[in-house]
């Protein structure tokens, strides 16, 4: 198979019934596609069905975008919630900084390897910091500036920069502002945040420092979907390390900086090669 031939990568959920694979998968081979990955989860408990099917149509395709939409009319015809993208299609990122740069470089040099298969579009910081770097990236940068009496102008200010470049996704990467509920309801699309912490543990500010305190033997470091509770969204991935009492809060800190570099990027190439399916407070996530 050539490998530069688009494919199509679709998500669905919905009600769990009998032949769902068998209907998904016929209806691809009736239309002369072939299928290279598909895989699915049932949550026994709820009655939902999962399921992620990548593949390429059949030879001599030429409209993709209706090809999709076909697809997208049939799993609806079967009550189920599907999203398909094409392996063409780039979403158009915005990341949010403040003054930390690890995860925010690991972004941008995971777009400009292709190993972040996006466009970076935008960075937008409540601080002038990142301006002079981001502009070596090639990136537009913003500066917008966030107090506690201007945070609703400056959130309207941000809310038009996201409308002028068209954004997809907003990735907080280490952006150490909440927010607001508001935000998230006029954006209405995905925001994928890292908390420095292995969630639900300490939560909020300075969690090492809350870490060290308490004395643990493992820290790590969360990547999750903002939602209007702070700190409390669909989580993504986790990764985690063992530590010991002879380390400080300085070795924690900088451990924790590795660990969320890794986590971070690797649930926003998730989320971006279409592999994460929200439900209620939960995620499946299809390798």
């Amino acid at each position: 198979m050539n490998d530069s031939r688009e494919t199509l990568t679709a998500l669905l959920s919905g009600p769990d019934q009998s032949g769902i694979v068998a209907k998904m998968s016929g209806w691809i081979f009736e239309r002369g596609g072939n299928i290279i990955h598909a895989d699915q989860h049932r949550d026994m408990e709820a009655g939902i069905f999962f399921q992620r099917i990548e593949w390429t149509p059949a030879e001599g395709t030429s409209d993709y975008q209706a090809e999709k939409a076909a697809f997208e009319t049939f799993a609806t015809s079967l009550n189920m919630e599907v999203e398909c993208k094409l392996s063409s299609e780039r979403s158009r990122v915005a990341i949010f900084v403040s003054k930390y740069d690890h995860c925010y470089h690991e972004l941008l040099l995971g777009q400009r390897s292709n190993e972040l298969k996006c466009e970076i579009v935008c960075v937008i910081s409540n601080h002038p910091d990142m301006g002079d770097v981001t502009a070596g990236y090639g990136v537009p940068f913003f500066h917008v500036p966030v107090t506690k009496a201007t945070k609703a102008e400056s959130e309207e200010t941000q809310w038009q920069i996201l409308r002028d470049h068209n954004v997809d996704l907003v990735v907080m990467a280490r952006y150490m502002q909440i927010l607001s509920p508001e935000f998230l309801s006029a954006f209405a699309k995905p925001v994928i945040n890292i908390h420095h912490s292995f969630l639900p543990a300490f939560a909020g500010e300075k969690p090492y420092q809350q870490a060290h305190q308490r004395g643990v033997k493992l820290i790590g470091a969360t990547a999750h979907y903002a939602t209007a509770i702070l700190d409390d969204g669909p989580i993504i991935q986790q990764v985690v390390d063992r530590v010991s009492h002879r380390h400080t809060v300085h070795d924690l800190v900088v451990c924790g900086r590795m660990l969320e570099r890794h986590v971070l990027a690797q649930a926003v190439r998730w989320h971006l090669e279409n592999r994460v399916l929200v439900y209620g407070r939960k995620t499946v996530v299809f390798d």
